[in-house]
């Protein structure tokens, strides 16, 4: 893989991390913890708030593992070692790593 190949995938990772930061910034209030006044909210409502609590931690923990892929991603860049399986030390495939950058495996690895 030439350098100018692994400009544009660092570029891709760049942009994704950016999207990251944006969601984890909009998904911020979602996790916030939820008021139990019962005075306030019927108990539906609580339920409600605090399942869509609970969804909003998930996706943030979603974010946070894919954040680690692109940084595990980056270093492989660095190391010299993008591109390559992990497991057979083959050359992952171009349209593969065009879905996902962060893959460290071939098909042939990956599928068992």
């Amino acid at each position: 893989m030439n350098e100018s190949e692994i400009a544009a995938y660092r570029a891709q990772l760049t942009e994704a991390l950016a999207a990251l930061d944006r969601d984890d910034t909009r998904g911020a209030s979602g996790q916030k913890t939820v008021d139990l006044d019962q005075q306030a909210v019927g108990r539906l409502s609580r339920m409600d708030a605090l399942q869509n609590q609970a969804m909003a931690k998930a996706t943030g923990a979603r974010r946070t593992a894919q954040r680690k892929r692109i940084h595990a991603a980056f270093a492989r860049m660095d190391a010299g070692e993008f591109g390559y399986c992990e497991d057979c030390g083959e050359e992952i495939p171009t349209p593969r790593l065009d879905l996902d950058p962060c893959v460290i495996k071939c098909v042939s690895c990956a599928s068992g």
